[in-house]
C-alpha cells in the first residue's frame, strides 16, 4: 500500500495499534474528507486483519441537499460492501447543536472498546489553533484537537491530523473518489471559511512550512498543560442520581482561586467541553467559594450549563425546550421519545413491576404542584416535591420527570418510585407479565 506508506504514516501507525478493537466505525458525511478516510480504512481491511468496519452517517436536515448526501453515502459505503448506519437528528441551535446531535449517535453506536474515526486533518487543527487564539484562550484551547479520547465506553481517533488536506484531495483525484461538496464551505462568513480561504493563504505565500509550525505550536501547548494538569490535579467526577456529570466541589473551593478555575477547565476538558471564557470562569469559582449552603451558583457557557447542587458542580444540558406539559399516552412494550425528558418505555420485570396488560392505556404527564405519592412498601404518603428531595433529584430534572398514570392512578415516579397502587406486585402471579418504567435521560454535549 504505496499510498498509506509515504502519504499517510500517522494513519498506518494508528491502526497497527488498534487492530485489537472489537469495532471500527468511521464518521462519514460525504464529504472529501471522511470520503478519503472511509476509502483508506476499507482498503487496509483489505489486506490486513482489521475489526469490522462500518460507517454512519447523521443526516442534520439542515441543507436542502441533505437527504441526496444520505442516499449517496449509502450508494458509495454499498459499492465498498461497508455497512453503513444512518441516523437522522433534529437539530437547534445552529452548528453547535448540530455537533451535538451528531457526537450523541457517534456514541450511541459505540460498544465496549470500539473506535469512530473521524477525518480532522492538519488544516483543521491549523484553523482550530487560530480560532481559539482569535478567542483568547489559553493552553488547554490552544493545544488543540486531540488525536484521542474517549467516547463513551469506546475511543474517538483522528488518523489524519498530521496530514495536509492537499494530501487528501491528490489521493481522492488519483482514486476517482466521489464526494458531496457543503456549498456552506463558500460562506465567508464563517469564521472558519473566512480564516480557510482569506487569512491562511496569505501566511501559506510568507511562511509556506506555517501549518507544520503551527501543529509544533499546539503540541507544546499541549504538553505544557499536561504539565499543570499534574501538578493542580483534576477534580475527581462524581454523577446525580439522573446521570448528570459532575465534579467535586471540595476541590473548587480554595484559596487560590486561580488554581480553582484552572482545575476546572481540565474538568471540562476531560469531558470535550470548551471551557467558558477566563473572565466569568473565575467569577463563577468566586461565587462557590463566597455562597452560602443552600445557594445554587449556576454559569452558561452556551453549549452547556453548571451548576452547584449538593457538594458538586454539574454538568447539565441547557434546556432550551419548555418543560414537558400534558399527558401522553405510553402503550406498553413502545418507546416514546420527549424533547429534553429522554426515552421512555414500559419493558418487562422480573419482580418488583406493574401487571399490565394490552389492553390498558397507561400515559405519563409530569408534575402539576401538589401531587401526593404513595410509595410502595412504604407504608406512608408524601408529596411528590418531598420525594423528588429525598431521593436527591436536581432541581432542573423535577419538573420533567414522567408521571406514569393508568386513569387516575398513579403508578411510578420516572425510574425512581414504584407506587402502592392496584396494579403493583413484588411478585407476578401465575400468567402475568410484569413492567417497570425505563427512563433513559439525554444527559447533553458539549460543544
Amino acid at each position: 500500500m504505496p499510498a498509506m506508506d509515504n502519504e499517510f504514516p500517522g494513519l498506518r501507525a494508528m491502526l497497527r495499534g488498534l487492530s485489537d478493537a472489537p469495532a471500527w466505525y468511521v464518521g462519514y458525511s460525504g464529504g472529501l474528507d471522511s470520503t478519503v478516510l472511509l476509502h483508506l480504512l476499507h482498503d487496509w481491511s483489505l489486506h490486513h486483519a482489521a475489526p469490522p468496519l462500518r460507517a454512519v452517517h447523521v443526516n442534520h436536515g439542515m441543507q436542502s441537499s441533505a437527504d441526496t448526501w444520505a442516499v449517496h453515502c449509502a450508494d458509495n459505503c454499498a459499492a465498498l460492501a461497508v455497512p453503513l448506519v444512518t441516523r437522522t437528528v433534529s437539530v437547534t441551535g445552529g452548528e453547535a447543536g448540530a455537533r451535538a446531535a451528531r457526537y450523541a449517535e457517534f456514541e450511541s453506536c459505540l460498544g465496549e472498546g470500539a473506535i469512530l474515526f473521524l477525518a480532522h486533518h492538519l488544516d483543521d487543527q491549523v484553523e482550530t489553533f487560530f480560532l481559539r487564539l482569535m478567542r483568547g484562550a489559553g493552553v488547554a484551547g490552544l493545544a488543540g484537537i486531540p488525536e484521542r479520547r474517549a467516547l463513551g465506553v469506546g475511543m474517538l481517533a483522528r488518523p489524519l491530523l498530521d496530514t495536509p488536506r492537499v494530501v487528501l484531495e491528490r489521493y481522492a483525484r488519483r482514486q476517482r473518489l466521489s464526494f458531496v461538496d457543503d456549498p456552506s464551505n463558500a460562506d465567508t462568513g464563517i469564521d472558519r471559511n473566512f480564516l480557510r480561504t482569506e487569512v491562511l493563504p496569505r501566511l501559506a505565500s510568507r511562511w509556506p512550512g506555517y501549518r507544520q509550525a503551527v501543529a509544533r505550536a499546539g503540541a507544546h501547548m499541549a504538553s505544557a498543560d499536561a504539565m499543570l494538569r499534574d501538578a493542580l490535579g483534576v477534580p475527581p467526577s462524581v454523577y446525580s442520581v439522573t446521570g448528570d456529570p459532575g465534579c467535586s466541589l471540595e476541590a473548587l473551593v480554595v484559596r487560590d482561586s486561580e488554581a480553582a478555575a484552572q482545575r476546572l477547565r481540565h474538568w471540562l476538558r476531560l469531558q470535550d467541553c470548551k471551557a467558558p471564557d477566563s473572565a466569568s470562569l473565575r467569577e463563577f469559582v468566586r461565587q462557590l467559594a463566597a455562597a452560602s449552603a443552600d445557594a445554587a451558583p449556576r454559569l452558561d457557557a452556551g453549549s452547556y450549563v453548571l451548576q452547584r447542587y449538593r457538594g458538586a458542580v454539574y454538568r447539565l444540558p441547557p434546556q432550551h425546550d419548555a418543560a414537558p406539559a400534558g399527558s401522553r399516552s405510553l402503550p406498553v412494550g413502545q418507546r416514546l421519545h420527549v424533547a429534553g425528558v429522554g426515552q421512555i418505555a414500559l419493558v418487562p420485570a422480573a419482580s418488583q413491576g406493574l401487571a399490565l396488560q394490552a389492553a390498558d392505556t397507561p400515559h405519563v404527564t409530569w408534575r402539576l404542584g401538589g401531587e401526593r405519592v404513595h410509595p410502595a412498601r412504604r407504608g406512608t404518603s408524601l408529596t411528590l416535591k418531598a420525594l423528588l428531595q429525598e431521593r436527591r433529584v436536581p432541581p432542573w430534572w423535577r419538573d420533567r420527570v414522567p408521571l406514569l398514570y393508568l386513569g387516575e392512578e398513579l403508578l411510578a415516579v420516572g425510574d425512581l418510585a414504584l407506587c402502592d397502587s392496584s396494579r403493583y406486585r413484588a411478585a407476578a402471579a401465575t400468567g402475568e407479565t410484569l413492567w417497570r418504567l425505563q427512563w433513559e435521560r439525554f444527559p447533553g454535549a458539549c460543544d
